[in-house]
């Protein structure tokens, strides 16, 4: 029984009643969700000797504790917390982190629903939006058509469609040249391009593309840290 364990000194004034609490939540004598009250009321102490920001993390359980009301058994709502639990709690407001600012790579099925600052569609060609594989009837093309929609609409500050210039072909020698060129998704026609703010990646260099000499090797991975540094 939790009773009989013998616990550090620093939690010894507070394991008595934790014990308690659990013994009447193992037994059923609590009802949910007024059990997580009695929880609440519990760690509420902890809150102040564990954290600086205790009061923010007091409103954090809060809200919890309202979501908590939507469900009707404790293991319900433990499950569902734990299969969706919460990206962050609430904090202050300030600077994003570097360990926040991140890019989430995602199928354009998976984003339905979702939401981002910025969003970038890769390949927005012909064979690849509109798939090669769903063109042989109307309606796989309308499908094809809605799903850039989808894609599009994730956006809520700023959109880029990347549409590349060229494919390389797989299975090529080590120095091979060998690519076909893509052409810009039907989706997108000349008609709509003066919606669009058009880039193209040689204004983005800060120094004349110069052909490669035949027979020239380059180092890729000296070049990406030189990139990164």
């Amino acid at each position: 029984m939790l009773d009989d364990i013998k616990v550090p000194y620093a939690a010894a004034e507070h394991w008595p009643a934790f014990s308690k609490l659990f013994n009447q939540m193992r037994k059923g004598q609590t009802t949910w969700p007024a059990e997580f009250d009695l929880v609440r009321e519990w760690y509420a102490p902890q809150l102040d000797r564990i954290y600086d920001d205790a009061q923010l993390r007091a409103a954090d359980i809060a809200q919890l504790g309202q979501i908590a009301t939507g469900y009707r058994s404790r293991e319900r709502f433990l499950t569902e917390l734990t299969l969706d639990p919460p990206d962050a709690t609430s904090g202050r407001a300030g600077a994003v982190l570097k360990d926040e600012d991140y890019t989430i790579l995602s199928t354009i099925h998976s984003a339905k629903g979702q939401e981002w600052r910025i969003v970038r569609i890769l390949n927005v060609v012909d064979g690849c939006i509109p798939s090669d594989r769903a063109t042989d009837t109307p309606e796989e093309i309308e499908e094809e058509r809605r799903l850039l929609y989808v894609a599009m609409t994730r956006a809520k500050d700023d959109l880029d469609l990347i549409v590349p210039q060229r494919f390389f072909t797989h299975n090529q020698a080590k120095l091979g040249d060998r690519h076909v060129y893509a052409s810009r998704s039907r989706f997108i026609p000349d008609s709509i391009l003066r919606c669009f703010e058009t880039r193209n990646w040689r204004d983005q260099t800060d120094r004349p593309v110069t052909a490669r000499k035949a027979g020239s090797t380059i180092d890729v991975g000296a070049n990406l840290m030189r990139m990164w540094r």
